[in-house]
């Protein structure tokens, strides 16, 4: 075994951290899925999770 993925996916913590990218760059705490407020049809739990500060 190489060690190697041949797919990697992030959906739903994507979707609670909008820079999940550098979350992971600086070690930073991730921000859990609201769940109750998935697939209810309004934007929040969608666009409104915080970003890191600085």
């Amino acid at each position: 075994m190489s060690g190697a993925a041949d797919a990697i996916a992030f959906g739903r913590l994507l979707l609670a951290n909008p820079d999940l990218v550098e979350r992971f760059r600086r070690g930073a705490p991730l921000n859990a899925p609201d769940y109750d407020r998935l697939y209810t049809g309004e934007e929040k739990g969608y666009t409104d999770y915080p970003f890191l500060a600085g």
